[in-house]
């Protein structure tokens, strides 16, 4: 089971956009996410008439390594880790390492 899911808050802790907080949008595989609004890249695209492509630069976004981002833990302001623990009907639910109180997921 993974710490981090689609939908989660989390926190950028390292690179060009270090401090902000977005939301997880989709997973590229096992170890790299997309995360809404962060590490934006432009390309250059050339027009393509038959295609309807306009040219310029274009900017969008590239998926972000897993250990780069943190769970954010709105309570404390702070990147958070995660922990898991069986609820009382046999269900895995994930909380909060500092604070011990369970995520609202999905």
């Amino acid at each position: 089971m993974k710490k981090i899911r689609c939908g989660d808050e989390v926190i950028i802790l390292t690179g060009r956009d270090k401090g902000k907080i977005a939301t997880v949008k989709q997973f590229e595989s096992d170890d790299q996410v997309f995360v809404q609004g962060v590490n934006i890249v432009k390309k250059h695209v050339k027009p393509d008439p038959n295609k309807g492509i306009v040219g310029g630069i274009v900017g969008f976004e590239k998926p972000i390594h897993v250990s780069n981002i943190a769970v954010y833990n709105p309570a404390t302001k702070k990147a958070d880790r995660i922990g898991f623990r069986i609820s009382d009907d046999n269900k895995k639910i994930r909380f909060y390492k500092s604070t011990g109180e369970t995520i609202k997921g999905k």
